[in-house]
């Protein structure tokens, strides 16, 4: 599940406006109307990663979709992670602890971020327009001890998130308690489907299902698609 926050700050970017010499008999003011340009600031996201691989860090495909769609939105990311050791090391092939292993979360963060990666300890609001938190257990684990929408519920009263559905359904929303949970801590819980995103007006939060989902890949990529979509909106960058 991937969560993010918009962060709205005073912070200004000035630009200067040019006008193009055209062809033609124009005058200078009508050439000015044609081509005045100013250029557009790029929104500011911070990615906080949690390590690497879903059992006990950062849920890849989640992190991989949202810098391929930040890109595409022509933002400019910078990625954190705690420097802290995890929680525990998960044996990926079993799903179960590796009792002999010890790992660094902002260490195995850098795997994703192939190695520009910085301390969350360094992290400012003032500096970014908005902070993005991929799913994986790591989120849980690793930092505030609750999945990405979760952690949004337990921040902010009264917040509007998802995690999709409310009842597994047979299997497809294996995570759905969640949604009880969610509301236990006095948010509000929205029924999406795996590639919607939700949008909290109010406190610029947005979450989309993402693995709380057992769908498809290119589906999940939409739902995270549709979520960078909407916070890139919400910076109004």
């Amino acid at each position: 599940m991937a969560a993010v926050r918009a962060l709205v700050g005073s912070r200004l970017a000035a630009a200067s406006a040019f006008a193009s010499l055209s062809p033609g008999g124009r005058t200078p003011s009508q050439r000015a109307a044609i081509h005045l340009s100013a250029p557009h600031p790029a929104a500011k996201v911070a990615l906080v990663l949690s390590g690497c691989g879903v059992y006990d860090g950062t849920e890849i495909h989640e992190a991989s979709a949202i810098l391929v769609h930040l890109s595409r939105g022509g933002a400019e990311v910078q990625i954190f992670a705690p420097d802290v050791p995890q929680m525990h090391v998960i044996d990926h092939t079993k799903g179960q602890p590796s009792e002999s292993e010890s790992r660094n979360v902002l260490t195995e963060s850098a795997r994703i971020a192939r190695g520009k990666i910085t301390d969350l300890a360094k992290l400012s609001a003032t500096n970014h327009d908005a902070a993005i938190f991929p799913g994986g257990f790591g989120a849980a684990k690793n930092l505030l001890c609750c999945i990405a929408p979760v952690l949004a519920a337990k921040v902010l009263r009264g917040v509007e998130v998802t995690v999709g559905h409310e009842q597994e359904e047979g299997g497809k929303w294996p995570y759905a308690g969640t949604a009880e949970a969610i509301k236990a801590l006095g948010a509000k819980h929205f029924v999406k489907e795996v590639a919607e995103a939700h949008v909290d007006q109010k406190n610029k939060v947005v979450t989309t299902p993402a693995f709380m989902c057992e769908a498809a890949l290119h589906h999940i990529h939409d739902g995270i698609g549709a979520m960078v979509r909407k916070v890139l909106e919400l910076t109004g960058k």
